[in-house]
């Protein structure tokens, strides 16, 4: 049986963000793994979302707070109990950073101060993890990969929030959670680029296409030429599941910060990401926009590097591009062009496919202990 397997069955688990893309994926497969999943959400972000096409509200325990309210958040710590939260809540979107910052700044960092300081209160054992982003790093496009230790900072509202939450985590961590007998263990983990069925945020060059496609339309491409290191959400959620459980039987990663991507010389353009969804999807057709609109900052190239995790945690991706694009289309063309198809069933039967491909490249949180 493996790590994940015996980690969480019957385990209450705390998931803030629940209703989210990621979210919903987490919530899916600790349900999955046996846990008993709590929620912690102000609300559905989009219509349609995984949380309802995929009928999260089924098995979970759901409650609508909002994170900024830090009375209601440590009443919903104190009633669950949680053996393990993974914070996933926030203002995820650059754009309506640029158009709210307070609120996202709001979110983003002292939401994260809530979730740390209802725990800081909390007379138990729990793992918690919290959930960053890369854009969290101070981005001079450089063409190598981030490193943990490397500068955290941000040009725009979204990226600072994000290094805001970062300095928030390692203060309370620093004050209050650091000596090895604290109840509170914690790690922080990045990633970003995030791929996979489910996803219908605005601004996202997948949804995007497929909203676009779905009706036999041409999408508007504002940046074909930007670089990113694509990866399929259960990627980094394969990352968030196995520090959460070396931290639950181990200190040594206690404080930690972990990026978790594809290696650093793997990164595609959107046009390339674009020319390959259409391997998968009839009818691709999309317009090049980027000399005919004016566009707020956006970065041009990204990339993290993940050799930290490879050699405290063994862990390393396990789609390459192509099994990664040709997951996500699949979910969506289940969703569009096949209206028998139960979501839940085609989320979860996703996830078992990841675990055996996982498992026959023998990549070990997969495989039996």
């Amino acid at each position: 049986m493996s790590i994940l397997n015996n980690t969480f069955k019957n385990k209450t688990v705390l998931i803030t963000g629940d209703t989210g893309f990621k979210g919903s994926w987490l919530a899916i497969w600790l349900n999955l793994l046996g846990a008993k999943v709590v929620g912690l959400s102000i609300d559905i972000p989009s219509n349609p979302s995984n949380y309802q096409v995929s009928n999260i509200k089924s098995f979970i325990k759901e409650n609508r707070v909002d994170i900024q309210d830090k009375v209601q958040v440590r009443r919903v710590v104190q009633e669950s109990q949680p053996d393990f939260v993974f914070h996933l809540a926030a203002q995820s979107l650059v754009r309506p950073a640029y158009q709210n910052p307070l609120e996202t700044f709001g979110v983003n960092a002292m939401g994260s101060a809530n979730v740390l300081d209802a725990l800081r209160v909390l007379e138990k054992n729990v793992v918690a993890i919290m959930i960053t982003s890369d854009k969290a790093y101070d981005n001079v496009e450089w063409p190598w990969g981030y490193r943990e230790t490397d500068t955290l900072g941000g040009k725009d509202p979204y990226s600072a929030s994000k290094g805001m939450a970062e300095l928030v985590i390692k203060s309370y961590f620093e004050s209050f959670f650091k000596t090895n007998d604290s109840n509170i263990r914690l790690a922080i983990t990045r990633a970003g680029n995030v791929i996979g069925g489910g996803d219908w945020a605005n601004d996202r060059i997948v949804v995007d296409c497929i909203k676009a496609w779905s009706n036999n339309k041409a999408v508007d491409i504002r940046n074909p030429n930007a670089t990113r290191p694509w990866q399929h959400v259960l990627e980094p959620i394969s990352g968030y599941l196995l520090i959460a459980a070396n931290l639950s039987k181990s200190n040594n990663f206690h404080g930690e910060a972990y990026n978790f991507g594809p290696s650093s010389d793997y990164s595609y353009s959107v046009s390339e990401l674009i020319n390959e969804m259409q391997n998968f999807w009839d009818k691709v057709e999309w317009n090049d926009t980027s000399q005919n609109e004016t566009h707020l900052h956006e970065a041009g190239l990204l990339k993290l590097n993940c050799d930290k995790a490879l050699y405290d945690l063994d862990w390393r991706p396990t789609l390459d591009f192509q099994e990664t694009v040709k997951m996500t289309i699949k979910w969506y063309k289940s969703y569009y062009q096949d209206r028998n198809s139960k979501m839940f069933d085609v989320t979860t039967s996703q996830i078992m496919e990841y675990v055996d491909l996982a498992e026959s490249k023998k990549i070990s949180w997969a495989c039996d202990d």
